[in-house]
């Protein structure tokens, strides 16, 4: 049986490639899955549909990103800590304390687009970068003060 493959699939190929499977490994297993479809000029349009819709949305993802990157451009956000000696940090400031700051600000940005390499553990300013699509990258000044 003829199939197109909807999406990649590690032991077949990628999305799009017309292959030609045993009838129950797609009967049972790819089509009930909606891995692939039968290679039919119906199903075809409806693939190349899919694709164009797939696009559209990533299009629309992108730009609404780059908007809001370009509006955070300016922000930052200063994070109170209690210090020791020397200025030495009791803890560390994480994605999350950004996160949340930036919460209290009225920006929601989740914590895993926070890229820290590792967690703030002294005073100062730092530039901080946001993934916010994997191809819009932004940064927020973050400022570590005293409390």
């Amino acid at each position: 049986m003829e199939i197109i493959l909807r999406k990649d699939y590690e032991n077949l190929g990628e999305a799009g490639k017309v292959l030609k499977v045993k009838d129950g490994f797609a009967r049972n297993f790819l089509i009930p899955r909606g891995i692939a479809f039968p290679a039919t000029p119906d199903f075809l349009k409806r693939y190349e549909n899919e694709q164009k819709q797939a696009t559209l949305q990533i299009r629309r993802e992108k730009k609404k990103a780059e908007e809001f990157a370009k509006a955070m451009e300016n922000i930052s956000c200063t994070i109170s800590v209690q210090v020791g000696e020397e200025d030495r940090l009791f803890g560390s400031v994480t994605s999350q304390n950004i996160a949340d700051e930036l919460a209290n600000q009225g920006i929601q940005v989740d914590k895993r687009k926070i890229l820290l390499d590792e967690p703030i553990k002294s005073l100062g300013i730092y530039s901080v970068p946001v993934k916010l699509h994997p191809e819009v990258e932004t940064s927020v000044k973050v400022w570590v003060v005293k409390e």
